[in-house]
């Protein structure tokens, strides 16, 4: 008795998005694989890293950040990067490590991939404590100090700006910068909110990967309780609807990236497992947003606990 044999004619029938074998997720996360057994799909440059603890994460992560900065300041090129909200112990290494390095970050263009909005695609101001505008601020831009990313060069994902960050990102890549995706996976697979369920609104796979952005973008309801429980001390009632995002026709054109899944919540609780292995060995298709991830080049660093094996462990 499992999913599959009892949804039918439950709450849940319909629910997931249309795309998704419930099959074959499951097959994904059989426990007699490793998640770190090499698919056919994943491109050459693409590795998985173990971490055994937050703390390995976060530092590991912070200094693949802050290598790419350095590396591109050392070749004398901008780099051109797209960051998250979430995770984000990793900023806090990434200063560390730029400090310890006295590298300025003047050479460093940056694109936040997502922000809170209403369906018009307003959003928080600012220094809301959930603006991701606020939470990059603080732990990034501020602690650099006099190495910060110039103010200039910092762009948030309003309902204004987002629709510029093609153009940008365009131009200095011509200009022979690289960009760097640096992310994280949603319960529903997204990366930045580029939700599932969006893939039913395209005829063909092409026109999919095209789409550059989107305002007020519709969230789906496993996303507003994800961030619940892991942004908004689970209050629903604080979590919006809606967000601006980026969309694969920006995240697929990184020359690396770097991503991070820390969803483990402990007492043997976790909520990423299933999202982490559909990610690594569903094979790519515009249903599963991150099954993309594995044909970039870069590292992925999780926790040993999304690893498995994904069983019952009743708490």
């Amino acid at each position: 008795m499992d999913f599959m044999s009892t949804v039918k004619g439950s709450l849940l029938e319909g629910f997931y998005p249309a795309g998704w074998d419930m099959a074959k997720i499951d097959a994904c996360c059989d426990p007699a694989n490793k998640v770190t057994d090499r698919q056919a799909f994943w491109n050459d440059g693409f590795t998985p890293v173990e971490c055994d603890n937050l703390t390995a994460f976060d530092t590991y992560m912070g200094h693949e950040i802050a290598l790419q900065i350095k590396n591109a300041k050392d070749r004398g090129e901008k780099l051109a990067m797209i960051l998250p909200v979430g995770p984000m112990g990793m900023y806090k290494w990434a200063v560390f490590f730029l400090k310890e390095w006295n590298i300025s970050c003047e050479h460093v263009y940056t694109f936040n991939m997502d922000e809170w909005s209403d369906a018009d695609g307003n959003t928080l101001a600012s220094n809301d404590p959930a603006a991701f505008q606020n939470a990059m601020e603080q732990a990034l831009f501020n602690p650099l100090g006099e190495l910060t990313v110039p103010a200039s060069q910092r762009n948030f994902a309003t309902k204004e700006n987002l629709p510029t960050y093609p153009e940008k990102i365009a131009a200095l890549k011509a200009e022979g910068a690289k960009l760097v995706l640096v992310y994280g996976i949603g319960r529903m697979c997204h990366i930045a909110f580029w939700e599932p369920q969006f893939a039913g609104e395209f005829a063909t796979e092409e026109e999919w990967k095209s789409q550059c952005y989107r305002i007020g973008a519709k969230l789906h309801p496993l996303t507003i309780e994800q961030n619940a429980l892991t942004s908004f001390k689970s209050r629903t009632t604080l979590v919006p609807c809606r967000a601006n995002t980026i969309g694969p026709g920006l995240f697929l054109q990184a020359d690396y990236a770097i991503g991070g899944a820390d969803g483990v919540l402990g007492r043997g609780m976790q909520w990423q497992g299933m999202s982490f292995w559909m990610t690594l060995r569903y094979g790519p298709t515009p249903w599963i947003t991150s099954s993309y991830i594995p044909t970039l080049p870069g590292k992925l660093f999780y926790l040993s606990e999304l690893a498995g094996p994904l069983v019952a462990e009743c708490n």
